[in-house]
C-alpha cells in the first residue's frame, strides 16, 4: 500500500473561514492532514512572529475530520513553525496555505499572512503553495477552484520544488466555465497608492483608516495581474532569497571600504 502524504494546512484569515475549509477538504482527497490555523484572522500580518507574549495550540474539532486540527493563537507563520516543531513529529510533504478570500498577487505577496506561512514551509525545506481566491467576501465561492488546487498540489507532490522556492497562487473570481487554465507567470509591477483617513475620537483624539488604490504599472502579458484580469489562473514560483544578486557588481565597484 502506498504511504499517503502527510500535508499540513494553514491560512490568514482563521481556521473556521470557509476558504481553508475549501482546502482542508481537497486535501484530504489526496493525504493525510493536519490544520494548524490561527484563531482569528490575520490578514495583512506578513511574516509576522510571536515573541513578546504566549503562543497557544489547541486541538479542535470543526468538522467530521478525518483530519486533526489545532487552532494556534499566533499569526501564520507561527502555525507553520509550532506544526513543524512541536504537533507534526516531522516534516510533511506539502504545506498548503489558504484559499485565501481575497488576492495576493503582485505586491500584495510581500504584506500576506497566507503567503509568509508558505514561505515559512520553505525556508523549512518544505514545498508550499499559498492559494489565494479574488474574493473579498467571506461568503466567497470556492466551488470554481476545487479542481485547480487539487492538480497543483498533485503536481508539486509528484516533482517538487526547488530549495527556497514556493508557488503563489491566485484564482479569479469568475464561474467555472469562464476559467481558461492554468498560467505560469512573473510577478507584476505594481503597488498601491495609499492615503489615510484621518478623523477624530469623540474625545477629540486623531486617528486613522488606511485606504488605497492598487494600481498595476505592468504592461507586460506575462503577469500575474495579465492572467488574472484575463480568466487565468496566475501560478508564480516565489523566493524568499531577497538579495538583488544584478547589483551585486556595481556595488563593489562603489568606494566603501
Amino acid at each position: 500500500m502506498t504511504k499517503k502524504p502527510l500535508i499540513l494546512v494553514t491560512n490568514d484569515d482563521g481556521i473556521s473561514a470557509p476558504g481553508v475549509r475549501t482546502l482542508i477538504s481537497i486535501m484530504n482527497s489526496i493525504g493525510d492532514v493536519v490544520v494548524v490555523a490561527p484563531d482569528s484572522a490575520q490578514s495583512g500580518m506578513g511574516h509576522a512572529i510571536t515573541l513578546n507574549s504566549t503562543l497557544f495550540a489547541e486541538e479542535i474539532r470543526l468538522d467530521d475530520g478525518p483530519q486533526k486540527e489545532y487552532s494556534c493563537s499566533g499569526t501564520p507563520a507561527d502555525c507553520v513553525k509550532i506544526a513543524i516543531r512541536e504537533i507534526l513529529g516531522r516534516k510533511p510533504d506539502l504545506c498548503v496555505s489558504g484559499i485565501n478570500h481575497g488576492s495576493n498577487s503582485s505586491i500584495n505577496v510581500i504584506y500576506s499572512g497566507t503567503m509568509s506561512a508558505a514561505i515559512e514551509a520553505g525556508i523549512e525545506g518544505i514545498p508550499a503553495i499559498g492559494f489565494s481566491l479574488l474574493d473579498y467576501g467571506w461568503n466567497a465561492n470556492f466551488e470554481a477552484s476545487k479542481p485547480y488546487v487539487k492538480t497543483i498540489a498533485q503536481q508539486v507532490l509528484k516533482h517538487g520544488l526547488p530549495n527556497g522556492v514556493v508557488l503563489n497562487v491566485n484564482i479569479p473570481n469568475v464561474p467555472k466555465e469562464n476559467i481558461k487554465g492554468i498560467k505560469i507567470c512573473r510577478q507584476a509591477k505594481a503597488n498601491w497608492v495609499e492615503e489615510f483617513d484621518k478623523r477624530k475620537t469623540p474625545q477629540g483624539k486623531d486617528y486613522y483608516w488606511l485606504t488605497g488604490k492598487f494600481v498595476n504599472l505592468d504592461g507586460g502579458e506575462d503577469t500575474d495581474e495579465w492572467a488574472l484580469e484575463n480568466g487565468y489562473i496566475s501560478v508564480v514560483p516565489s523566493q524568499f532569497d531577497l538579495t538583488a544578486h544584478h547589483f551585486i557588481k556595481e556595488l563593489n565597484s562603489w568606494e566603501l571600504k
